[in-house]
Order: structure tokens, then C-alpha cells, then sequence
């Protein structure tokens, strides 16, 4: 029905502008899922709705005389030339326009990039979780690249991070081996941040699945690499998944502290639960939120529900490592893609738990 086209316009961002150069720089910025109005009689209607209002500097005074309605998420937009030197910025129309901000292109791209991707998923900044082995083997990086996959198959963007430099490296687990993209030494200079956007072009990819790996060469994660990629994923991605070493160097205990939740993987084994309860002390030492994702068979038959009470850390969940996984990690076939099997089903509930789904596998 119109009406329902209607509101889903008023999803969309706003640009107000009459500037074709400034039009042409913000759709470059925003996309082709925008609204777009000459002047303010024409933003009126949508103007109280949008998600997020780009005022051009060239329809701000008009857009201030017509009184439109005080509303957050309002930014005055201009451009500046080489030839321009520091012109100054349009402070008294931004206060009477009731803007938060005013930005100045092309030197404020990477910004506004960042809160147009923001404005996209309602503003809310994304979910980090952190996946690390009880021991080696134990399966984090498997569980890693399940949640990160199925969260793109439930509908969210979502963005898989390669911290274990001893690891085989993720983009073996994913068959991104043979993409190109940016690794890890292409954040080494990153300590100023780095946009969401530039980062999400530099990445390999698999529709809205993005990948972040160690270099073969050169597997070091720098501190300030891990702190942008991170500030990056929240701004950009719905869902950030960081793969952690058993030993925590910097990088790692950053990352721990940044989770909102952390995820101890422990196969269903005597000496796993003892080799994993030293990684949870040292875990603990950086987060308050951990819990144990339990991975069977059970040789001994131990059970999920005893091997949290031993580790005295809350259960999130358990599943089995099937024979069919295996086969598939050796093709190069993302684990949980089709949605099938023990995997699959966990990550789901946990992805549900963390409230990234309404989705619970039965």
C-alpha cells in the first residue's frame, strides 16, 4: 500500500541540498537508500522522521527561516576547496537550524560516513564477542566463524576478527584464503582510527560478511590495530567476532575488555576443563561477562552442566562436533552456512541470547 512505501522512506537518511556537487560528494558517502529534497518546503514532510538530517550549507539559511521542527541527528554539511583556505563555519545557522554538528567535505568523509552507517541501523552501536579455546584445539575458531556467519544469515552485517597469530588463520575456516583484501599490517598506522566505510571497502568479503585475518608473513596484531578495528566493527557492523589467543598478549586484553560478552570454548574432557580454567583466570583479569560454550563428544562422559560447575562459570550453551563439519572445514565450507546441524542451532540460540536475533532454533 502507498502508505507502507511511505514509511519506509522515512527510514531512510535526509539530505537537504540544492547543491549538485554536494548532492553528487553525499550519495557518494550515503548510498542510493536516501531521500533526497532541493529545499525545505520539500523536506517538511520527512523532516521530523528520518533517521538522521544532512543539511546543505547552501539551503541552511532558508532551512532556518522556514522554522522547521527542532529534532536531534540534524548536521549542516558544506565543501571546501583548496582555494577556499578555513572559511568559517556556519555557527549561528547551525544553532538556529538546532544542528549537533557541522562537517566540512571531503576532509569530514570518513565521519559522516561512519554516522550515516550508524543512522542505517538505527544508531545503535553493534555487539562485540570475543571466542577463545579452553585449549588448543578446543574449537574457538570454528565457534568464531559459525556466529559470524550466521548472523549474516539471519539478516545482520557482521564482521569476523583474526587475533590468534598461532592459529591456522581464519580465512582458511571461511575459504577466503584466495580473496585479496586488507590484513592485519594494513592497520599498523591506524592509532588515529579508521572508518568504518574505508575499512568495510578494504576487506575481503562474502556478501555482508567481512574478514579481518592475520598475514602468513607477518601475523602481528598491533594494540592500536585492534583498538580501531574494534571501534570500526561497533560503528559499522552489527556484529563484531574477535578470535583470541590462549595467551593474551596487549592486543588480546583489549579486545576482552571491549566484549560485551566472552565465550570460553571447552571440549568435554578432563584435561581440557583444567587447561581452561587457567585461561579463564587470566581471562577474568580483563572482563566480568564470561561463560563456557562446551563442545562434545564426551569422552568420559562428562556433562555441560558439571563442567560449569567445576569451572564455576555460567553455561551458554553446548553442541557437537559433527563428522559433516569436519568434512566441510576441509573443503573450505563455512561452518553453520546452511543453517543445519548442532552448530548451527548454538549459535543461533546464542546470537538470540545476546539480542542479535529474535530467531531460537528449537
Amino acid at each position: 500500500m502507498p502508505a507502507r512505501a511511505d514509511d519506509s522512506a522515512r527510514s531512510r537518511p535526509l539530505l537537504v541540498t540544492d547543491d549538485p556537487h554536494l548532492l553528487d560528494e553525499l550519495l557518494n558517502l550515503a548510498g542510493a537508500d536516501v531521500e533526497v529534497a532541493p529545499d525545505p518546503a520539500a523536506a517538511r514532510d520527512r523532516y521530523g522522521s528520518a533517521p538522521i538530517v544532512l543539511v546543505g550549507a547552501d539551503v541552511a539559511e532558508a532551512c532556518a527561516r522556514a522554522r522547521l521542527p527542532k529534532r536531534p541527528g540534524v548536521i549542516v554539511v558544506g565543501m571546501r576547496s583548496p582555494s577556499d583556505g578555513a572559511p568559517d563555519p556556519p555557527w549561528a545557522l547551525a544553532e538556529r537550524l538546532g544542528a549537533e554538528h557541522i562537517v566540512l567535505l571531503p576532509r569530514a568523509a570518513s565521519w559522516l560516513s561512519d554516522r550515516l552507517a550508524m543512522a542505517a541501523g538505527n544508531g545503535e552501536p553493534g555487539c562485540v564477542l570475543a571466542v577463545v579455546g579452553g585449549r588448543g584445539g578446543a574449537g574457538a575458531s570454528v565457534l568464531a566463524a559459525g556466529l559470524a556467519v550466521t548472523a549474516v544469515r539471519l539478516g545482520k552485517r557482521s564482521i569476523l576478527v583474526d587475533a590468534d597469530t598461532h592459529g591456522g588463520g581464519l580465512d582458511l575456516v571461511l575459504g577466503f584464503e584466495r580473496n585479496d583484501g586488507l590484513r592485519w599490517p594494513g592497520l599498523a598506522h591506524a592509532a588515529g582510527g579508521v572508518s568504518a566505510a574505508a575499512l568495510d571497502d578494504a576487506l575481503p568479503h562474502s556478501g555482508e560478511l567481512a574478514l579481518l585475518s592475520c598475514d602468513r608473513d607477518d601475523p602481528a596484531v598491533p594494540l592500536e590495530a585492534m583498538e580501531a578495528a574494534l571501534d570500526a566493527g561497533r560503528r559499522g557492523w552489527h556484529l563484531t567476532v574477535v578470535d583470541l589467543p590462549r595467551r593474551f598478549d596487549e592486543s588480546a586484553e583489549a579486545a576482552l575488555a571491549t566484549a560485551d560478552h566472552v565465550l570460553l570454548v571447552v571440549p568435554a574432557e578432563l584435561r581440557a576443563c583444567a587447561a581452561a580454567s587457567r585461561v579463564a583466570a587470566d581471562a577474568l583479569r580483563h572482563t566480568d561477562s564470561l561463560s563456557i560454550v562446551v563442545r562434545t563428544p564426551a569422552p568420559g562422559r562428562l556433562s555441560a552442566r558439571e563442567i560449569s560447575r567445576a569451572l564455576e562459570l555460567p553455561l551458554a550453551g553446548s553442541y557437537k562436533f559433527e563428522t559433516s563439519l569436519a568434512r566441510g572445514l576441509e573443503q573450505g565450507e563455512p561452518p553453520a552456512a546452511y543453517g543445519t546441524g548442532s552448530l548451527a542451532q548454538v549459535c543461533e540460540r546464542l546470537l538470540a541470547g545476546f539480542g542479535m536475533s529474535d530467531r531460537v532454533a528449537a
